[in-house]
């Protein structure tokens, strides 16, 4: 019986957590929705703390490459010195795409959350998974749906914003 509770406990600090550092990432999405940006953020984290924020910049850097989650790895690389993450977890406001869920497979983050699906481009789930092949060498274990309405929220608003200026 306690350690039915235990466990409990344990599985409620996680998801505390994962709401927290959830809307640390939508923090993100807002930067990138204010400069005009799809709003998807990013916050990646080692022992409980943000080492690294990202969001998208495809369009104000002019490169495809400038996905938040990108971004973010870059920044985590250089906080630790270090290529691999496998201590780490990342917080996305979106579903990876198969580019950025490559970049998690070879920086080996340990675990992804990512808040809504992306059904057009999703390679962690919507379209394909990615992360979820045994023939990998590395193993990313995957929480979805984390603030799942807020996250699409935001880019809902930011499309309908869009389509509007676009009439």
């Amino acid at each position: 019986m306690k350690q039915d509770v235990d466990i409990a406990i344990k599985c409620q600090e996680m998801i505390n957590k994962d709401i927290y550092f959830m809307k640390e990432a939508l923090k993100e999405a807002k930067k990138a929705f204010q400069k005009n940006e799809i709003p998807v953020g990013c916050v990646i984290v080692h022992n409980d703390k943000i080492i690294a924020r990202g969001h998208n910049l495809r369009q104000t850097k002019k490169s495809v490459l400038c996905h938040a989650e990108i971004i973010a790895i870059q920044k985590a690389n250089k906080k630790l010195n270090a290529w691999i993450l496998d201590e780490c977890t990342m917080y996305v406001t979106l579903e990876p795409c198969a580019m950025c869920a490559g970049a998690i497979l070879q920086s080996r983050i340990k675990r992804l959350v990512f808040g809504a699906y992306e059904p057009k481009h999703g390679a962690c789930g919507s379209i394909i998974n990615l992360l979820d092949n045994n023939e990998f060498n590395h193993q990313v274990e995957i929480t979805s749906n984390v603030l799942e309405n807020e996250s699409s929220a935001i880019l809902k608003n930011f499309f309908q914003i869009l389509r509007q200026k676009n009439k």
